[in-house]
């Protein structure tokens, strides 16, 4: 029979221990991964009104349940100064909605309603990107809308958009909204109405393809924090937009009497900006009465990659690197919002001042 020496015995210890280290390490790896799971952060964790809906993303996938879902290229949570905010981004160029040409990383409400009963939608965000590539002279380049009220039948078009919108090297962009009118007869003639909030509103464009018009003075900046309330009641829009260091702004919109029942109605700052695409209808006389609605909230980026020349207003020439989402990323060519607060329900009835 051997006898193990000293020596042996020695490094038979050492090897027994080493064993053990790394099963302990393991476990550890595992206890360390599994910690990590457990903290995830969902954007229904930031913005617990997720189960009131779905949601359409830049490459087209719909999702119906947003409890504890995200997707790191479209929708997820970044935090900041240890504040979470739920992050909606979108290429110029992906898969989009039946009725659109433009890519959204955008909820859609589950509940509809028609503006005789009307609800409540608010949000606190900031925008942190537009697309830095698009055609100037186009009223919708270089900008994205956050926030919306939907029609579902008729024509499907949209009594409100909220937009916001920087040309590339201004520091300061402009937030505005658009009516759209519900065009009486043919929908070739539809037109938005687009008003101001801070700075310009839709109608103020380039006067050429990479000339940009002035900086507006008292806009907001991209990462700038504004919220919006909109409020139908009774029939009756209520828009309310405040931001830290800016005037607060209100506006009334009636959506059961239009105010364009005749050409003569026309605002001149839609004949002068869809004059080239020949859009001049009128309105069917009590506008979206009875019309289902409903609201939506996100990035619904306005640049595209059609020609300008087909439709100066609303096809802005963007790059879209053949529908790469990654090179459009790396190159600028998206749009991405955040929101650290919103809430979406019934309407109220508006204060008296």
């Amino acid at each position: 029979m051997k006898l193990i020496t000293p020596t042996i015995q020695s490094f038979l210890v050492f090897i027994t221990l080493l064993t053990l280290s790394s099963c302990g390490n393991t476990t550890k790896k595992k206890a360390n991964t599994t910690t990590k799971a457990e903290t995830t952060i969902y954007p229904s964790d930031v913005i617990p009104f997720m189960d009131k809906w779905r949601i359409l993303l830049g490459n087209g996938v719909r999702t119906e349940n947003l409890e504890n879902y995200e997707d790191k290229d479209f929708f997820y949570v970044a935090t900041e100064n240890e504040t979470n905010w739920v992050v909606y981004k979108t290429p110029n160029s992906g898969v989009t909605s039946r009725t659109s040409s433009n890519t959204r990383t955008e909820l859609g409400e589950k509940k509809h309603w028609i503006p005789e009963t009307g609800g409540k939608l608010t949000g606190t965000l900031k925008v942190k990107h537009v697309s830095t590539s698009g055609d100037a002279r186009v009223a919708a380049s270089y900008s994205v809308v956050v926030g919306q009220i939907h029609s579902d039948e008729g024509h499907e078009n949209e009594p409100l958009k909220i937009f916001y919108k920087k040309f590339p090297g201004h520091k300061k962009g402009s937030v505005f909204w658009n009516y759209e009118i519900n065009t009486k007869g043919d929908n070739n003639k539809r037109w938005d109405f687009s008003t101001a909030v801070w700075g310009n509103n839709m109608s103020v464009v380039g006067s050429s393809p990479t000339t940009y018009p002035e900086e507006p003075e008292k806009g907001i900046e991209l990462g700038e924090e504004f919220s919006y309330e909109v409020n139908v009641h009774k029939g009756i829009m209520y828009l309310t937009f405040t931001s830290d260091g800016h005037e607060t702004i209100k506006f009334t919109k009636n959506l059961l009497k239009t105010d364009f029942a005749t050409p003569a109605d026309i605002p001149q700052q839609i004949r002068t900006l869809y004059a080239a695409i020949d859009r001049d209808g009128v309105e069917r006389e009590n506008a979206y009465a009875g019309e289902i609605q409903y609201f939506k909230q996100g990035a619904y980026n306005q640049t595209n990659g059609k020609n300008p020349e087909d439709n100066i207003v609303w096809s802005t020439g963007s790059d879209t690197y053949n529908g790469d989402i990654a090179k459009q990323y790396e190159n600028g060519c998206y749009a991405e919002v955040w929101f650290k607060k919103a809430t979406v329900g019934g309407s109220t009835a508006p204060s008296i001042e």
